[in-house]
């Protein structure tokens, strides 16, 4: 390689010395590689006369080509080392779903800022199913909600959010200031089976566990959005997480409950396998984030 990029700057310069000035090495140096190459190549790379040097045809052949092969083997070296260092590349998120101005999507939004050559791929599903994903690598991490401990994986609470519960904006619970879970007994609760779904509906058996008749609790196939919609509707129900109340919803008003004693904790989750710098700079970001709440 050294060969080659004397052989450059010879053609470059016409001139061993100066070439060996531009590159901080002896002139010596430069004549016997480059002598070394011709004689490995069999081809005269360079006329040498009193005054000076000039390419030979197949001199110039070789440099032309050569120049384009190192700046290709330059590009690659130096998409290597930003890949190694998590400034390009690809990044695969799992998500229980994106909500505006959410510590998620803002978490997503300054990566994007932050490193703008990686690539981000984003699957929407629940716990189990992007969990899932990331054993079968195909995803690099999951924000879930809860603190699983998977045995194979690794995770980390990242934050936390108050859980609210979204009512019709004409229910006559909306013009308190909180609820309490016994007031929201009789209710009917509309979860989706996808999403943060599944930890909704336990959660709801949990907090009402032991009351008759058994809370009811619909589970509707649809969007978020949609999901939303019925609740404005009059359908019913549900619960989120307090991120919810930064983006108005139409006909639905989101009230804390009270007595709910912990706020819902969000996880990222991991292989311990995996060894991208793309990720490893996503979890730094998110520990910032997080310490700067």
């Amino acid at each position: 390689m050294a060969a080659l990029i004397q052989t450059l700057a010879v053609a470059e310069y016409l001139s061993f010395s100066r070439a060996a000035n531009s590159l901080g090495v002896s002139q010596s140096s430069v004549s016997a590689r480059i002598k070394a190459l011709e004689d490995e190549l069999g081809i005269l790379l360079f006329e040498r006369n009193t005054r000076g040097v000039r390419l030979t045809e197949a001199g110039r052949q070789f440099v032309e080509r050569i120049s384009a092969g190192v700046d290709h083997l330059d590009h690659a070296v130096k998409s290597a080392a930003m890949a190694a260092s998590g400034k390009c590349g690809r990044l695969r998120i799992g998500v229980h779903g994106l909500i505006q101005h959410s510590f998620l999507a803002n978490l997503i939004g300054r990566y994007r800022e932050a490193y703008p050559a990686v690539s981000i791929e984003i699957d929407e599903g629940t716990a189990r199913e992007t969990i899932s994903l990331l054993r079968a690598d195909q995803l690099d991490i999951a924000f879930v909600v809860g603190t699983p401990d998977p045995p194979d994986c690794r995770s980390r609470r990242i934050w936390t959010e108050p859980l609210v519960v979204a009512l019709p904006d004409r229910h006559p619970l909306a013009a308190q200031e909180h609820v309490t879970w016994p007031e929201l007994a009789d209710e009917t609760f509309l979860v989706r089976p996808s999403g943060p779904g599944p930890q909704v509906h336990d959660h709801i058996l949990a907090r009402l566990a032991g009351r008759w008749p058994a809370p009811t609790i619909l589970r509707l196939g649809v969007e978020r959005a949609s999901l939303l919609s019925m609740v404005g509707q009059g359908f019913g129900v549900t619960l989120l997480g307090a991120a919810s109340s930064l983006s108005p919803i139409a006909h639905v008003r989101l009230l804390p409950i009270a007595d709910e004693p912990e706020p819902i904790v969000f996880s990222a989750v991991w292989s311990p396998f995996n060894k991208s710098a793309a990720l490893r700079n996503l979890l730094k970001l998110a520990d910032e984030m997080r310490r700067a709440l």
